[in-house]
């Protein structure tokens, strides 16, 4: 039976509550991780989740800035808050699946799955951790997920590890490898960070098992460009890794670029992946 989870930066879930429920009228994901929600718990837009059949929430919100949310047809057995680096920023939250009440769609097979979702800092304009504390902030916690991947190593229980990790790691995930080599976000300080997470928590990336290089893959795209679709400068920033045990199950990925078009838009792109489980 297919199970589907998309991630989305959706930059601010009110402003843009149109939007996403626009994107679950279409899809009809049974989770969906939203990064950058900009909503205090109390303000987020439950009832308009629930109008849609997503009856189960879990929130780390803050006014303003940051903010990650889990939406779900499926109950949740338990959630966590984590904060990084010391500061009371909301960037990760995760939930395991208690597998029942989903109408028609994931059920007791997904019992016990874990969900980690990551909102990892954007890490400004210059990379150099010297001059620019952003950037210094964004080395360091990822360097604190390397210290901590004991905690999120997909061992036993099946964890699916998604967000905005703000990092595209490959050549093609950038619209220019070259060009962007200096340019935050694929620097090779934060690039060779990110995969040696990945490899030592022995996650496997979805999309790129999909869609391997030379492939270009693309899942945000600029609002600086007055063009954005014809220009397509895009880079890869949105992930979906899989423990090993649930890679064999995996269906399908899906880079919803439509939604980058809507009426104002995040200007990144909802990442669907499904497995058979």
């Amino acid at each position: 039976m297919p199970f589907s989870i998309t991630t989305w930066n959706i930059n601010s879930v009110r402003l843009r509550i149109d939007q996403v429920t626009r994107f679950l009228a279409e899809h009809e994901p049974d989770v969906l991780c939203l990064q950058e929600t900009k909503c205090p718990n109390a303000q987020f837009p439950s009832a308009a989740f629930r109008a849609h059949g997503y009856q189960h929430i879990a929130l780390n919100g803050q006014k303003g800035y940051h903010g990650v949310a889990i939406v779900s047809r499926v109950p949740f057995a338990d959630v966590e808050v984590k904060h990084f680096c010391d500061k009371d920023d909301s960037r990760y939250i995760s939930v395991e699946l208690a597998g029942t009440g989903a109408p028609g769609g994931a059920n007791g097979r997904v019992k016990g799955m874990r969900i980690h979702n990551f909102y990892v800092p954007a890490g400004g304009d210059i990379p150099d951790p010297e001059v620019n504390p952003r950037f210094a902030h964004k080395l360091a916690f990822l360097d604190e997920l390397m210290l901590w991947n004991e905690d999120v190593r997909p061992a036993g229980k099946p964890s699916i590890l998604v967000g905005d990790l703000n990092v595209a790691p490959y050549e093609t995930d950038v619209w220019n490898h070259k060009a962007l080599l200096g340019v935050v976000s694929h620097t090779p300080v934060e690039t060779e960070r990110l995969e040696a997470f990945r490899q030592a928590s022995t996650y496997v990336d979805a999309v790129r098992t999909l869609h391997p290089e030379p492939e270009k893959v693309f899942t945000w795209w600029s609002y600086r460009s007055p063009d954005w679709a014809a220009a397509n400068k895009g880079r890869r920033l949105d992930h979906v890794w899989l423990a090993p045990s649930l890679a064999p199950a995996l269906q399908a990925s899906e880079i919803s670029r439509d939604a980058r078009g809507w009426e104002r838009p995040s200007d990144h792109a909802p990442v669907t992946v499904t497995l058979d489980i």
